[in-house]
């Protein structure tokens, strides 16, 4: 499996391949503040070891983790499984998808590119995140690739692309004020597309996940997939309080499409029955599987959706083994594999 130039000529002079396009590795930061876990921080800890596992037996695994105890904690850990480095760049939490870098190609030179959002820890909400802010610049200097900042406030998970270039997104996320109070949606849209070289745009409405705090980030709600296929996040219960707002941006989804006049798949993901964890409803979901180059991580959270999820997921990944994992205890910190995940084109 090598890297292919985008699927169709793109206007742009970068682009940002798909999740299952081939990656030279996968960057992860060591699960280390108490405050997001504070009850069960170690149990957090185990299943981020299960990830690592499973991503480092297909690909390079890089570990982020501050010099000094985090570092000591994350290499014992981690120690017995091959294909893992542990990186000394210090970090306030775990959530790599949000402040690593978003990788880029340059299609003219054919080099990467180390995109560095503006990032506020989801428009203010869990101070401090200095060290996380400056995770971007120090992976592109640990890189020696292109450092590209940009003068938007956003995260990783709030972008969804696929292999040619359409792009999902979420107003609720990057139009929320507490990120970017100065700029038109006119404006955070152009930013976006020339940064990661994104053809055509589709936004949903978005927060709709009870227990969210990423005010709707897309890889908690729709995901492309290699088969054309879009998997959205859904739930058949009429009573669920969640279904109004799946269904407005299941709306979005289709008639985002349709001015496009592009026709796709679309495929729901069940949402598991809500999962509790002392008492608060924490936002378990299936769209927040990773993908490595030869699998599929899904995660699981001890619900009878379990099995039917990883298989509608195996379904549009035909050409990757599934490996469901337990997410629980990483969940309770409001984020799964795909949030702890930030991956790095081969090319």
């Amino acid at each position: 499996m090598t890297l292919q130039l985008p699927s169709t000529p793109r206007t742009t002079s970068v682009f940002m391949p798909a999740e299952w396009q081939r990656h030279a590795a996968t960057w992860l930061s060591w699960p280390r503040n108490d405050e997001t876990w504070p009850h069960n921080l170690a149990e957090a800890q185990a299943e981020f070891v299960g990830l690592v596992r499973a991503i480092a037996a297909y690909e390079p695994v890089r570990v982020l983790a501050g010099p000094g105890r985090d570092e000591e904690d994350a290499s014992r850990a981690l120690a017995n499984i091959a294909q893992v480095s542990i990186v000394p760049i210090p970090t306030n939490d775990a959530w790599a998808r949000d402040y690593a870098p978003t990788f880029t190609i340059d299609c003219q030179r054919w080099e990467l590119i180390a995109v560095d959002w503006k990032y506020n820890a989801w428009g203010g909400k869990y101070p401090p995140f200095d060290d996380d802010q400056q995770v971007a610049q120090r992976v592109a200097r640990e890189l020696g690739c292109v450092h590209r900042p940009v003068d938007l406030c956003i995260e990783g998970g709030a972008l969804e692309i696929d292999d040619a270039g359409w792009l999902l997104c979420t107003r609720s996320c990057a139009f929320d004020p507490n990120r970017n109070p100065d700029k038109s949606p006119d404006q955070i849209e152009d930013l976006i597309v020339s940064a990661i070289g994104a053809e055509r745009v589709v936004w949903l409405t978005g927060d709709a996940l009870i227990g969210d705090d990423t005010d709707g980030h897309i890889d908690q709600l729709a995901r492309f997939t290699p088969t054309g296929a879009i998997l959205y996040a859904w739930t058949d219960d009429p009573q669920d309080p969640q279904l109004p707002g799946l269904s407005q941006n299941l709306r979005d989804l289709r008639e985002g499409l349709d001015r496009e006049e592009q026709s796709r798949p679309l495929v729901p993901l069940p949402l598991p029955t809500p999962v509790f964890f002392r008492e608060r409803q924490i936002p378990a979901c299936y769209c927040n599987f990773y993908i490595t180059n030869r699998s599929v991580i899904v995660p699981q959270f001890g619900v009878k959706q379990d099995a039917t999820a990883a298989q509608i997921i195996g379904e549009h990944f035909p050409d990757r083994q599934v490996i469901s994992l337990p997410s629980l205890h990483l969940t309770v910190g409001l984020g799964s594999f795909h949030c702890l995940t930030q991956q790095q084109p081969f090319i």
